[in-house]
């Protein structure tokens, strides 16, 4: 890995901030070296290389903490208590920690796209950075920090899964675990507002409306590259789901959000219908 410094004014290759937050396990050098890359783009600066080869997936470094666990071996807490409530808090951090992973690993894996590919990635990577400093802000205002708890490795498990496909890669991560947070979260923000946890609110409140534009950008994306290698979009998602995910996809679907995102309603019949296989 080519280490450099945040403030290196000749690094300006989207590349090279990608190998080094994907393969540098420190938590606040990742952020601040996403952050600054950030800001490169919308100084025009950032440049956007066709070579390279990104390696294999497994050389990923993640932090020493948290522990990952199979999700079936995490402990069950209940949220109206503050360990439960602390944990709640730690696996949307982590989720949102890996999330970092998943936007650079995506502008990393794959070559050859257009630069606009790469900047819609970069700015999401931006945003799940900010996401998770502000749910790990709110962790620590409960006596905890990230890594003080374990996590489950299952998301980190897709992307390995989806190394060598892209379109693979677009429909179960964006458009399968990351459009499951457009239908659980509603939930979870009235569950804390019943609590009284209005900085829990507005910080869910603002990943929500976040991450709908992020899965819209997964389903352009996968809409538009499975156009161009021939494929029907709808009829090849349906497939990717198939082959790529393990079991059925959870309901209920959030259908009214989901289409502002990006799926048709026929993806989203065919989803419902799966549910009763």
């Amino acid at each position: 890995m080519r280490g450099f410094s945040v403030l290196e004014e000749h690094v300006h290759s989207i590349f090279d901030f990608a190998e080094c937050c994907l393969f540098d396990g420190d938590v606040e050098r990742k952020l601040a070296l996403t952050h600054r890359a950030k800001q490169i783009l919308d100084n025009g600066l950032l440049k956007f290389p066709v070579e390279g080869d990104p390696g294999l997936i497994a050389s990923t470094v993640f932090p020493d903490k948290p522990e990952l666990l199979m999700p079936r071996d995490m402990p069950r807490r209940r949220l109206d208590t503050m360990e439960g409530k602390a944990a709640f808090f730690h696996a949307l951090a982590h989720i949102e920690f890996v999330a970092i992973y998943l936007a650079w690993d995506i502008i990393f894996r794959f070559r050859g796209l257009p630069d606009e590919f790469y900047r819609d990635w970069l700015i999401i990577a931006d945003e799940e950075a900010q996401h998770f400093a502000l749910i790990r802000k709110h962790l620590q205002s409960l006596g905890f920090d990230y890594g003080d708890l374990p996590a489950h490795r299952g998301l980190w498990s897709h992307a390995e899964d989806t190394a060598d496909d892209i379109l693979a890669r677009l429909a179960v991560v964006p458009r399968c675990m990351e459009a499951r947070g457009l239908d659980v979260t509603p939930a979870m923000i009235g569950k804390l507002k019943t609590m009284g946890d209005e900085t829990g609110v507005e910080i869910l409140t603002r990943i929500y409306q976040d991450e709908v534009g992020h899965v819209e950008r997964g389903s352009y994306w996968f809409n538009l590259l499975a156009k161009m290698e021939g494929f029907d979009p709808e009829r090849h998602y349906k497939e990717l789901i198939l082959s790529h995910y393990q079991g059925k996809p959870r309901g209920p679907f959030n259908r009214e959000v989901r289409i502002i995102a990006g799926f048709s309603n026929n993806e989203i019949d065919w989803l419902e219908e799966r549910l009763h296989e």
